[in-house]
C-alpha cells in the first residue's frame, strides 16, 4: 500500500548530492531504488534519482518497522528515506561513485509508489532491445546514460538562449499551424474543421515567418523551433525536430557566420569544458565532394578522394575509357594498412554497399602479398598498373576502391565508403571535434523523375551576383551565398542570405517551374511583403537535437530525444498514429479509403 508524503517529508538532498561534509546532519532523500541487498542482519537499499546513487543502510540498530520494511522492498520502489549521514564503514567505500564515502542510516522510511518487476533493468549495462525498450521507454528514460543527455540538451538549449539574448536576439514564436508551402519534404497535414476540405500544414522550418519578422522591423530574431518533415527516418533524422533559428538584418553571409561560430564556441566551453578555435575552417562544396564525396565531409580522418581519369583515359580497360568518354571520371579512395582487414569476402560487401548507392561495380587494387592482386589486372600492361599504384601513392598492405562513372554516382559512392572504411578501419580518433563551413552551394539540382530544376536549399536562397547572368541561360552554373555548418561529418546548421528583390524572387521562382499563377498562389503573400521595403537579411537554423546527439556522443537522435519515433515514424509507447472514428472523419469532411 503506497504511503502519503505529509509536510514532514521535506527533501534536503538530491540523492547524488551527499557527501562527506554532510555526515551528521538529518537528510531526506526520495528516488527510485536501484538495487536491494540483503545480507542478514544488514540491509543496503541503492536509491537513485536524476543526480546520481545514494546508499541506504539499515542494520541491528534499526526500528523492526523499519528493517522489515526494507526487507520487502524491490527495484524500481519509489520511497523517501529520513535518516543520518554516517561514513561507510572500513573497506566499504566505493571510490566509482560520488556518495561513495558514505551512507544514510534510516530512521523513518516510506513507499511512495510499490513497483511490479520492470521488463529490464535499470542501467547502462545491459543491452536491451530497443522495441521493448521503447514501447516502456517511461522505464527507459531513467537509465543514467539517457537521462545525462536528455540534462545535457537542456544545458544546450539554456546556452543558447542566454547567447543569443545577449547579443540582442529577440525570442518570437511563430505558427504551428501554416500554409503548406513546397519546401523539400513532404508536409503533415492538419485538417480544418470549419474550412472542410482545406488543411493547414505543419512547419517544415518557421522559414517565411521569419523572413517576414525582419521585413517587420524587429531585427533579430531567434526561436527555439519546433519543426517537422515527413521523410524517411535514418539515425540523425526524426519526423519531428527541434532547430535553433535565427535570422538578422542588415548583415552579410561572414556576420551570421560568426555569431553562429560564438555560439559553438561557448556552448562547447560551458557544457563540455573544449575549446573550439575559431574562427572555422571552409570548403567549398565542389572541394567537399571532390575530396570526400559529400556536402557533410567527416574530416577527423584522411583517406581523401583521388581522381584516375587522367592516369586511365588511355588504358585498356573498357569500363574505365567509356566512363570518362561519357563525361565522368575514373576515382579512387586509398585505405593504407588495409589489406589484412579488408579480405577479398569484406570488399564483396563493400561492392554490393556501393551497388545499393547506385554505382555499377567497385574495382579494386589490394597489395596484401609482394604483387599486388588488381580486380582488372588482365586490361592493363604491366605499366599501366604501375601508373595507378603511382598515381595513388600505394604501397604493399594498402587497397584501392575504385568506382567509374558520372561524377553524380562516383563522389557519393567513394564518400559512403570513405566513411565505412573509418570506422572499420579505427582511423576516427575519440573526442576529436572537426567542423568547417561548406560554401557556395549549388543554387538548383536537376531532377530527373520531373524533368525540372529544384532548390538545393530553398528558393528564398539569394544567388551569388556573379552568377545572375547564367540564371535563365545556365542554371547549373549558379552558386548560391548559403553555407553549411558541419561537425564530424553530420549537417549541424543550413542557412543563407535570402532574397529581398521581389522581381528577383519571381526570377527564381519561373527557372524553378513556378507560372505567375503559382506564385501567387503558393508565396502571394511573401512576394507582396517585399513590395513594401525589405531589409538585407539572412539567417540559419541549428539542429539542437543533432548538436546534443554529437556533443553527448550518442550513436542516434532516440538518445538525446525524450520520446522518439521509429523507423516507421511511430512511437512504440503510445502506439501512435492510430485511426480516429468516422464520426470525428466526418466532422472534418474526410474519408478514408482504402488503397486498391
Amino acid at each position: 500500500m503506497a504511503e502519503l508524503m505529509t509536510a514532514n517529508d521535506r527533501r534536503t538532498h538530491y540523492c547524488g548530492t551527499v557527501r562527506e561534509s554532510d555526515i551528521g546532519k538529518q537528510v531526506c532523500v526520495m528516488g527510485w531504488v536501484q538495487k536491494q541487498r540483503d545480507l542478514g542482519n544488514l540491509i543496503f537499499i541503492d536509491l537513485r534519482d536524476r543526480t546520481g546513487i545514494v546508499q541506504l543502510a539499515f542494520d541491528d540498530k534499526s526500528d523492526k518497522e523499519i528493517f522489515d520494511k526494507a526487507f520487502g522492498i524491490r527495484a524500481e520502489y519509489v520511497l523517501a528515506a529520513h535518516g543520518t549521514v554516517r561514513p561507510r564503514g572500513e573497506g566499504a567505500v566505493n571510490p566509482n561513485l560520488p556518495t561513495g564515502a558514505v551512507e544514510i542510516f534510516v530512521t523513518e522510511l516510506k513507499i511512495l509508489s510499490a513497483a511490479q518487476t520492470p521488463p529490464f533493468e535499470v542501467n547502462d549495462s545491459k543491452k536491451v532491445n530497443d522495441e521493448i525498450a521503447l514501447k516502456y521507454r517511461y522505464v527507459d528514460l531513467r537509465r543514467p546514460s539517457l537521462q545525462r543527455n536528455i540534462m545535457m540538451r537542456h544545458q544546450i538549449a539554456k546556452v543558447a538562449r542566454d547567447y543569443y539574448y545577449e547579443n540582442g536576439f529577440l525570442e518570437i514564436e511563430t505558427p504551428m499551424m501554416i500554409k503548406s508551402t513546397p519546401e523539400g519534404a513532404r508536409d503533415y497535414l492538419v485538417p480544418s474543421r470549419i474550412h472542410k476540405g482545406s488543411f493547414y500544414a505543419l512547419p517544415q522550418s518557421p522559414q517565411l515567418y521569419k523572413q517576414l519578422l525582419m521585413l517587420s522591423g524587429y531585427d533579430r530574431y531567434i526561436q527555439l523551433a519546433r519543426c517537422f518533415r515527413d521523410e524517411d527516418l535514418r539515425a540523425d533524422r526524426q519526423p519531428e525536430f527541434t532547430q535553433i533559428d535565427l535570422e538578422m538584418s542588415f548583415v552579410t553571409q561572414e556576420d551570421i557566420m560568426a555569431m553562429n561560430e560564438g555560439f559553438i564556441k561557448r556552448v562547447f566551453k560551458e557544457v563540455l569544458n573544449v575549446d573550439i578555435p575559431t574562427p572555422l575552417p571552409r570548403i567549398t562544396f565542389a572541394d567537399a565532394m571532390n575530396r570526400y564525396g559529400s556536402d557533410k565531409p567527416d574530416t577527423r580522418f584522411g583517406m581523401e578522394i583521388q581522381d584516375l581519369s587522367d592516369v586511365v583515359k588511355n588504358c585498356g580497360f573498357g569500363v574505365f575509357t567509356s566512363a570518362i568518354e561519357a563525361g565522368g571520371s575514373v576515382r579512387a579512395i586509398v585505405a593504407k594498412n588495409a589489406a589484412a582487414t579488408l579480405t577479398r569476402k569484406e570488399i564483396d560487401k563493400l561492392t554490393e554497399h556501393a551497388k545499393g548507392i547506385g554505382a555499377k561495380g567497385l574495382a579494386y587494387i589490394r597489395w596484401a602479398d609482394e604483387t599486388p592482386n588488381c580486380s582488372f589486372a588482365k586490361f592493363l600492361t604491366p605499366e599501366e598498373l604501375q601508373a595507378i599504384l603511382d598515381a595513388g601513392q600505394m604501397e604493399q598492405g594498402d587497397v584501392m576502391l575504385i568506382v567509374a562513372d558520372k561524377n553524380k554516382v562516383t563522389l557519393p559512392t567513394l564518400g559512403a565508403l570513405r566513411n565505412i572504411l573509418g570506422k572499420k578501419l579505427d582511423l576516427i580518433p575519440e573526442g576529436a571535434f572537426n567542423f568547417l563551413w561548406v560554401v557556395e552551394f549549388p543554387f538548383f539540382e536537376w531532377n530527373e523523375e520531373t524533368n525540372h530544376w529544384d532548390a538545393m536549399h530553398h528558393p528564398f536562397t539569394m544567388p551569388l551576383q556573379e552568377c545572375l547572368e547564367y540564371l535563365e541561360s545556365d542554371p547549373g552554373q549558379v552558386r548560391a551565398e548559403c553555407y553549411d555548418m558541419v561537425l564530424n561529418g553530420t549537417e549541424l546548421l543550413s542557412g543563407s542570405i535570402r532574397i529581398t528583390d521581389w522581381q528577383l524572387q519571381e526570377r527564381m521562382f519561373k527557372v524553378l517551374g513556378l507560372t505567375s499563377e503559382d506564385i501567387q498562389k503558393k508565396f502571394g503573400f511573401l512576394v507582396d511583403a517585399y513590395k513594401y521595403g525589405a531589409p538585407p537579411h539572412g539567417g540559419s537554423g541549428m539542429g539542437l537535437d543533432r548538436l546534443a546527439m554529437v556533443m553527448s556522443g550518442a550513436d542516434s537522435l532516440r538518445d538525446v530525444v525524450a520520446f522518439p519515433k521509429v523507423q516507421n515514424a511511430s512511437e512504440l509507447m503510445s502506439q501512435c498514429p492510430t485511426p480516429v472514428s468516422a464520426a470525428d472523419l466526418a466532422v472534418l469532411g474526410i474519408a478514408v479509403t482504402e488503397e486498391e
